[in-house]
């Protein structure tokens, strides 16, 4: 796994969680996960459950699953962003972008996940996309941050059409240049 790629996410999320305590007084909510197991959850509220980042538990520490699906070999960087840890989604901004960075919840999560993978692939290969990888969302459904699964940049895409722009050349640069942002539905 490439442990840059694992401390990057790690000290980003610890950050988030940092930024919260520091707002709050409490670790990060979400109101979307409540009622919703796993190993993050610290404490549950009204209608919330506060949560904190757990060491990822799995054996299998790569999608490879989605790999194997469809014949296909996943830039390295992507599974250490989705293997490092269990958590909650970090709201974050990039330059001037607003995204959630999708983090896994928990093992089902982590199977969910793959699935949704799997799905986004195949409908890129059937409309002759290039591969990505999405790595957070936007406000807007058909809007998302990705990974493009040829040259690793980080992308703005909008699902199902070609229209993309580059944000950085690579995950590391990307998760560097995130700053944490509240939000109560991570």
């Amino acid at each position: 796994m490439n442990t840059i790629i694992s401390d990057l996410i790690k000290d980003f999320t610890l950050q988030y969680v940092s930024k919260w305590q520091e707002v709050t007084g409490f670790p990060p909510e979400s109101s979307d996960l409540y009622g919703v197991p796993s190993p993050c959850i610290v404490r549950t509220g009204e209608d919330v459950v506060y949560w904190e980042p757990q060491p990822f538990p799995l054996e299998e520490k790569n999608l490879s699953r989605v790999a194997a699906a469809l014949d296909i070999q996943l830039q390295d960087d992507i599974h250490a962003f989705y293997t490092s840890q269990f958590a909650g989604d970090i709201s974050a901004t990039f330059e001037d972008i607003h995204l959630n960075l999708l983090q896994v919840w928990n093992e089902d999560d982590f199977i969910r996940l793959q699935e949704n993978l799997i799905g986004h692939l195949v409908t890129q290969k059937r409309l002759k996309l290039s591969p990505t990888l999405f790595i957070g969302t936007l406000d807007s459904e058909l809007d998302m941050i990705s990974m493009c699964n040829l040259t690793g940049e980080i992308i703005l895409e909008k699902f199902g059409s070609k229209e993309r722009r580059v944000l950085a050349t690579n995950l590391a640069s990307f998760i560097q240049q995130l700053k944490p942002a509240l939000s109560s539905q991570g």
